[in-house]
This record gives C-alpha cells, structure tokens and sequence, in this order.
C-alpha cells in the first residue's frame, strides 16, 4: 500500500507541475513557485487526503474524499488538456503566430471540461436498451449492474435511485458483473436493498477485481448478505433452461482461455448460454465454444476520456456491443464510477437487454 502511495504522489506530482507551468507561461508567473512549490503542497495535500478517506469513514471523512478525488480528476484531466495546450503552442510558435489568447481560452476550456466531468460524476446513470435477437433463446428481459463501487464515493441515496430505475423495469433475471462495493459506510444497507431487488428468476453475478482488493472473504458474505448467487467458473441452468456460466475475475484469479472454453463446453449445445465476465476477455473462445450471449463490465468506457484509449490498449473492445462470431457481446460504462466522482464523455448506465422481445 505504502508503494501505491508513493507512486500516485509521483504521478500527481508530475501532472500539477505540467499545469503550473502551462500558467507560468501564459501568464509569466514566478516559475518557481508555479511549477514546483504549489505543486509539491497541492500534491501532499491531495494525497494526504486520499489516505485519510481510505481508512475513516465518519465526521469529514466523506468531504475530505469528495475534495481529494475530485481534486485528482480535475488535475488528470487539466494535464490531458495542458499537453494538446503545448502543442498547439508550439506549431503556433513554429509559424510565428500569436500564442497570447492561448492563456484565457485554456482557462475557458477547463471550466467546461470540468462542469462536464462533474455533471457526469453526479448525474443519475441512465437506461440504456440493447434489444437483440438470438435464436434458440426464449424471451428475456436483463438488467445488469456492474461497477458501482458502493461505500464512500456513492450515497445510498444515490444507490436507491438506481435501484428504484431497475426495478421500475421489471426486469426477468439481474446480472451483477462485479465490483459492487468498496468500502465505507453504509455496507449492510446497501446489502439489504439489493436482497429486496426482487426478479422472476433471480439475481446471479461475478467476482470483479475489487472484490479481490477489498477482500476474498469479505466480498463473499457481501453477496451473500445481498442475495446475489455467486458463480465462481461454475455453471447453473435457469427456471426458463438458459444455462449460464460465472467466471472467476480473468485477471485477479488467473483464469485461462481453456478453463473458459472447457466449462462451456461441459453444458448442452442445444440450449442457450450466457457467459458473465467481469474482465472482458477471452470472447473469441467462448464464442467458439457454443456461447450465444456475454457479458462484461471492468472498463467504464474509460470514465474520463481521454483515458479510453489507454484502456484500449488493453482491451480491444472497451464498451458498447459486438458480435463475436455468432456470439453478441455487451460491455457495460458501469454504474457510477471508481474513486474519482466525474465522468467525461463516458456517461454511467443501467443496461436493460431485451432478448427477442
């Protein structure tokens, strides 16, 4: 933990200094203090704030981790657009062009981008309807509900809005795609309303990496507490003879391509099947195994652009649906985000799958 630290001061070092020194040349401030001393005390503080809220849960612990982290998104962000500032800078200088209006207009620009992020953060996510057609398969209403990260950054207020949105759809059978809670306050009530979530065929989910993070143990009597059954690389028919299959979380507990195609394989071709993944991975094999329909969260679209192309550089498809051979696969933003409260051009989402409806 104590290296994690270290390593996000180093990092939230490095992008305060970019943005002091982006104003220090605009505006020909003391570079100094612009691009080292505020810095370094912004970054202390921001860190120190960080750690704070990670191990107190009561008094201002809350505000303390509203400010933290929406300090260090506002900073991110800042950074990504002082680097495209630089280079605008630097062709405009090439040219012999004035750079003189750069100052005020960077600063007009990150007022938007941060009233945007924040809009983001704390709108209420959104229905999002994926209507499919897959033969073989009989009528199916989905909800799905993946990274919410519940605890210190999201209200149960808030929780109780999404929750009340799903159930106003009525769906037939929730999916849970993992890293449902983090830490914090509030742990059995966000339990218990989940538990009240009724659905005609229940509510299944995964293992997401912060389950592992947070907890083995811990997570497990989570999902007990919520009346979510817990697929571990298991498989279980449905009341309505869909077979589903739950993967463990791909990367934390080293799942292999094989252990992924075996376990579809084991169930019967001439039923439907659907794969739950919370690390969207491996759907060329489960699609070569017989799957007809996956799911998978993990990505958050990237939560604040422009850190979906980073995320692509892991994972070849990031969010949205795809077809996969004869399989259709899904890839869910999420339903809030993780640490950092703001959304940019990556808008959280209530997933309601309507299958041949």
């Amino acid at each position: 933990m104590v290296a994690f630290y270290i390593l996000v001061f180093i990092v939230l070092f490095a992008m305060h200094a970019v943005l002091g020194a982006w104003f220090s040349a605009c505006y020909h401030l003391n570079w100094k203090i612009f691009s080292f001393w505020l810095p370094l005390v912004a970054t202390v503080a921001t860190v120190a704030g960080l750690w704070y809220s990670r191990l107190h849960y009561e008094g201002m612990a809350q505000s303390i981790y509203y400010i933290s982290y929406i300090w260090f998104g506002f900073v991110f962000l800042g950074f990504c657009a002082c680097l495209i500032f630089w280079a605008v800078r630097g062709l405009l200088c090439l040219g012999s062009l004035p750079v003189g209006w750069m100052g005020i207009t960077s600063i007009v620009v990150l007022l938007v981008v941060y009233g945007m992020s924040l809009w983001g953060g704390f709108s209420e996510p959104q229905i999002k309807r994926i209507s499919l057609k897959i033969p073989n398969m009989p009528k199916l209403k989905i909800a799905l509900l993946s990274d919410s990260h519940l605890g210190m950054g999201v209200s149960y207020k808030r929780f109780e809005k999404a929750i009340q949105t799903i159930e106003d759809e009525i769906p037939d059978v929730v999916f849970v795609l993992g890293d449902v809670f983090e830490y914090g306050p509030n742990r059995s009530q966000y339990a218990a309303r989940l538990k009240k979530l009724y659905t005609p065929l229940g509510m299944y989910g995964v293992f997401g990496n912060h389950e592992y993070y947070v907890g083995y143990e811990n997570s497990k009597a989570f999902f007990n507490e919520a009346g979510i059954t817990l697929l571990e690389n298991t498989t279980l028919v449905l009341p309505n003879r869909v077979q589903l299959v739950g993967l463990k979380d791909i990367h934390t507990a080293r799942v292999s391509a094989q252990e992924v195609t075996d376990l579809i394989a084991s169930l019967n071709p001439q039923k439907p099947i659907i794969l739950l993944s919370h690390t969207p991975k491996y759907a060329e094999e489960a699609a070569a195994a017989g799957a007809d329909l996956m799911f998978s969260g993990h990505t958050h679209n990237g939560q604040l652009w422009p850190f979906n192309y980073l995320v692509r550089l892991q994972f070849p498809r990031v969010y949205g649906l795809f077809d996969v051979e004869n399989m259709k696969f899904y890839i869910t933003s999420g339903l809030f985000y993780w640490g950092i409260p703001l959304r940019f051009l990556a808008p959280a989402e209530i997933p309601i799958v309507e299958v041949n409806l």
